[in-house]
């Protein structure tokens, strides 16, 4: 009886299943439950294919848990720093049940009470010392975007990473997580509550931003949250294949997705998903890329490979001038011409939202 109810359990699992799609260059078919394809027409047919990029992509980061955006945020500034532009603030908040997160909370000076801003989710890169607000000025600019945006009138929180602060100590696999990225997806999702429970903040223009690990990140954020209206991602992704010639090691330590490796063999054509469908998942909205041609980390060709199976797709849905991507010189980066062109196209993107 009770190995019958576990083959049971199996088969259930396994009718829950995504299908597999060997050829994830191209978004614009689905297939059906008996493995069918289809070819995707409209966007009743792209959401299908969609609902499966995001299933394989829960496959290997594991499931979102259910977010109670009604929990109490229960936000704690531990400091407050007044600056000429811009105010930050060390803020903690309860991300879910058992679990506070930390981040820096950056608000413009000399918003007016009826003044809704627009907001950003500032991700870090690996290197977090350099993202802090008291980071020494030779940190450089490319890691300054937080405090950029700030200064430039957008509310800016900037959550810490998992195993990178040395505030915030949380153990994902402690709390049942099978990856840091799904943790990350969390604790980020419950960042838009936090701008979104500011009265100074406009909860339609809230976009995402990111370099390398933040710039995936920022990518994965927008997958998740539907509240992000518009990504900018710096030398933060590029096909599986391509990752250092398919090697996938680096993306499964205790941060990333170690299931890449223990279920799928660190070998890219296992795995259920890849870039070219994170980035067609954003579709219709608003994504500024930024791959510099020398970056040794995200192999430029495999980009451009991401952005020529996504065109497509924003054609579909008449979208195209919203996937904007820059292939500047230079290596692993954010420069100050892209930062500049990627702030502008937040403007531009975020404006024509109707409020």
């Amino acid at each position: 009886m009770i190995r019958a109810l576990c083959l049971l359990g199996l088969a259930l699992q396994a009718a829950e299943r995504p299908p597999f799609y060997s050829d994830k260059d191209d978004l614009l078919y689905y297939l059906d439950q008996h493995s069918a394809r289809h070819t995707v027409k409209t966007k009743a047919d792209w959401e299908k294919r969609r609902r499966h990029i995001v299933a394989n992509m829960e496959l290997v980061m594991g499931p979102l848990p259910r977010i109670d955006h009604k929990l109490p945020l229960q936000i704690e500034v531990l400091k407050e720093v007044r600056g000429d532009k811009y105010t930050w603030r060390r803020i903690t908040y309860a991300s879910e049940r058992g679990d506070r997160a930390y981040a820096y909370l950056y608000i413009p000076n000399g918003l007016k009470p009826n003044h809704r801003a627009p907001a950003a989710v500032s991700l870090h890169g690996t290197t977090y010392r350099r993202y802090v607000p008291t980071a020494e000025p030779s940190a450089g600019g490319d890691s300054q975007y937080a405090q950029e945006l700030a200064a430039r009138g957008f509310v800016v929180i900037a959550p810490d990473y998992v195993f990178l602060s040395s505030d915030y100590k949380t153990d994902p696999y402690a709390m049942s997580y099978v990856s840091g990225t799904m943790k990350g997806i969390v604790n980020h999702i419950r960042a838009v509550d936090v701008l979104a429970s500011m009265p100074e903040v406009d909860r339609k223009r809230i976009a995402a931003i990111g370099l390398s690990l933040g710039g995936h990140n920022a990518l994965f954020l927008g997958v998740f949250e539907p509240r992000i209206r518009a990504v900018v991602t710096s030398a933060g992704f590029n096909t599986f294949r391509k990752y250092y010639g398919g090697n996938l090691k680096g993306w499964t330590s205790n941060r990333y997705m170690p299931r890449i490796d223990t279920e799928y063999q660190l070998r890219p054509e296992r795995v259920p998903f890849d870039f070219t469908e994170v980035l067609g998942a954003l579709a219709p909205r608003p994504v500024f890329i930024n791959a510099p041609l020398n970056d040794d980390n995200f192999e430029v060709s495999g980009v451009r490979d991401c952005v020529t199976a996504a065109l497509p797709l924003y054609r579909l849905f008449a979208a195209e001038p919203r996937l904007v991507a820059r292939y500047p010189e230079g290596g692993h980066g954010f420069a100050t011409e892209s930062r500049l062109a990627a702030y502008e196209f937040l403007d531009r993107s975020l404006r024509a939202i109707v409020r």
